[in-house]
Formats: C-alpha cells, structure tokens, sequence
C-alpha cells in the first residue's frame, strides 16, 4: 500500500514530489499545505489528486503518513515540532533550524513523542562524496587529520541574494544556510564534529549594489540567467541583504582534528573542492558530479606531482542533486515504513547547524574562537540507536 505523504511548502523543493509521487509504487502526494496561492495552484497542476490547503492542521487532520517540510528555514522548527506533537514522522528540509534553542527542541520533542524525525542532508547521498567517504574508510589515506573545502558559489547572487535568503533574519546568514551542507559533509567524512569555530568573513560585492526589488509572487527561476554577470552589474536584488557574500571558517573537531571551510558567493564557477588529508595520504575531488574526477596521493612525491591513483565520479539516474534527491527519498520512505538507522542524522544535522550559527557569531564579532555546546548524552544515544529507547532494543 502506498504511503500517504503530506507536503509543507510547495515552492523551490518541491522538485522532491517527482521523487515521492509515486502512486502504485509505495508512495504518493496526499496532501498538500501552502500559503502563497501560486504554490497552491502548481500543487494543482502536478499532483491534481491532492488535498490542497493553506491550513497545517488540515493537513495534519486528513490521515497522511508522514510529511516533508519544504518551506523558508526560519519555519522548519515551528512546522516540524507540530507535525511531531500530532505523531507525524517529519521529513525536515536542511538546515534543522535558524536558532540553535529550536534544533535542540526539535530534537527533544521527536524523542518525547516517539516520532520519527529525518532531516534531507542529500550531499550524503550524493557520489562524489560517497566516492570520497569510501576511500576514507577503507584506509586509504590512512587516519583523517584535516579537512579543507573551498565552495564555489557561482550562482551566488540569483540563488540567495534576490530573495529571502538575503535576510538574516529568516536564515541566520549563509554560512549555516548553505554552508550547512559542507559542515555536515566534513564532519562525516572526518568522523568527528566541531567543538569549536572561529570565523571572518563580510558583505563585500553585493551590498554595493542599490538596484533593489520586492519580489513578491516571483520564484528563482523567473529571474535566474547565466547572463547576470559580473556580479557587480546584478539588479533586483531583495531589499533587505544583510547576510555576508564571502565566509571563512576554522574548525577544530573531536580528536584533534581540524578543518576550513571557504564560500564565495561571486565567483564566477559553481563547485566544491574537497581536500582531506590523513596520515598515510590524502584526496581531493576536481569537480562534484558525475565523471568528475577524485585523485589520490599516497607516496612521497618531490614537488607537485600526478595523483597516484584517479578515480572517475560514477554517473547516476538522472535526478536531482546528481541522483542524491532519489536516493534521499527513497531513505526517508523506508525510515517511515520500517524505522532504523539512515545515512543522514539529526544529531548530525544539530552539530552542523550549531557549527554554522557559532561561526556566524564568530565572524559578526570579533573573530574569536566559540565553544560548540554538547547535546544530552542521552539524547545522542537514543537517536545514534535509530530512535529507539534503549529499553525497547
């Protein structure tokens, strides 16, 4: 029998119901709640079969299996924490939250309710970094000692400075926005979180820019171009844009480890560089998707010097995020029908956003490393156990 699954917030991600509206094949669209008109009426259009509301606890009320909250960052905490007092199992869009307070209680009530939470982390899924993970766990560079990344961000300017995304107070800034991505990523390839980050960055190319715009109505794809450039000439930016164009974080993570992280918003490529480095080698990616190629040292070379060994990105089916969004959905269906253990992870997903909302305070103040702050030992357990009590395994 197919799941019934309920969509909170039928805007930009909601790419996803070409994954989730499956009918026949375990899953389908029930339901769907959005406030803005538009997004209701392209609910319409692709999903005709649908309960189509503006109301949550409508949606909640009309017997949906679980839900995926897709909406604004600033409103993941208050949709997914009633979604789990009802006993809905919650797919949660990254980042878990905007504020640090509300992905703990995200945390704490999916434990108290028994009810399942997922957070939509798709970079775990996609292949170059499980190429990358891998090669990392098989010993191939031998015991991760750093991490840097550098995220080119080409598109910065259409992507995050045209709405609200350009406004800290729906997203905190772009350093856990987009950089929640990374961190997760560089946590899980070092096997360890961050226990403190010091951070410097600035709004340094598009806070010039005094072309401003209320976009109300409009969606990305009505003002992207690849003829925006330079990023200097951009108009209609949004009008508030007061989260920083250019980050750079340190990290020191569990077990001495230590790791970077760089993000530009005005370059004018779009990808991820990855270099980790270990005590018998190291590996970087040139390129992140699909026949990209990730490079591994791992004898002492004079000088620059070609990898010793190249390993080429596989391709995928073609979906979203180079296959990761399928793969992605297809966890989060088998977590809700049968529970478990899943790639992605909310404590993960909290120590990511925590690492990018304490960077962030780094980087608006003086620069100074901060301490992250520990979750409850048991809360860690109960979820590293697949959300299961431990007197119930």
């Amino acid at each position: 029998m197919d799941l019934q699954i309920g969509i909170i917030g039928f805007g930009a991600r909601s790419t996803l119901q070409e994954e989730v509206h499956r009918p026949g094949h375990g899953s389908r669209i029930s339901a769907v709640c959005d406030l803005a008109p538009r997004a209701r009426e392209d609910a319409r259009a692709l999903v005709p079969d649908a309960f189509i509301t503006d109301s949550l606890d409508e949606l909640l009320a009309s017997g949906v299996d679980a839900v995926m909250v897709l909406t604004p960052d600033d409103t993941h905490a208050a949709l997914s924490i009633r979604a789990l007092e009802a006993g809905v199992p919650v797919f949660c869009e990254k980042p878990l939250a905007i504020d640090l307070a509300d992905a703990d209680r995200m945390l704490e009530t999916a434990r108290r309710t028994g009810t399942g939470l997922y957070i939509g982390h798709n970079m775990r899924h996609m292949p170059v970094i499980t190429l990358m993970r891998g090669l990392i766990q098989t010993g191939r560079i031998g015991q991760v000692k750093a991490v840097w990344v550098r995220h080119f961000v080409g598109h910065g300017g259409d992507f995050y400075f045209k709405d609200w995304h350009a406004d800290r107070r729906r997203t905190t800034g772009l350093l856990l926005q987009k950089g929640a991505h990374d961190i997760d990523i560089i946590h899980w390839l070092a096997g360890a979180y961050s226990e403190r980050v010091s951070a410097m960055g600035a709004l340094s190319v598009y806070g010039e820019i005094t072309d401003r715009r209320d976009r109300t109505g409009e969606r990305m794809p009505d003002w992207f171009s690849m003829d925006n450039w330079p990023p200097t000439a951009l108009t209609g930016l949004h009008p508030v844009v007061d989260v920083e164009d250019i980050s750079m974080v340190n990290m020191q993570l569990e077990g001495g480890i230590f790791a970077s992280y760089q993000q530009c918003h005005f370059t004018p490529d779009y990808w991820r560089n990855y270099t980790v480095i270990g005590t018998e080698g190291r590996i970087e990616n040139f390129g992140d998707v699909a026949g990209s190629e990730v490079k591994l040292w791992n004898r002492r070379h004079a000088g620059a010097a070609d990898a010793d060994e190249t390993f080429i990105v596989p391709e995928v089916p073609d979906a979203g995020h180079d296959g990761a969004d399928a793969l992605l959905v297809a966890e989060f269906l088998r977590f809700v029908r049968h529970g478990g253990l899943t790639a992605t992870s909310p404590i993960a997903a909290r120590e990511a956003v925590a690492a990018g909302i304490l960077a962030t305070a780094s980087l608006r103040g003086d620069g100074s490393a901060i301490e992250i702050p520990p979750l409850d030992p048991d809360l860690v357990a109960y979820f590293e156990r697949g959300q299961v009590e431990a007197a119930l395994v």
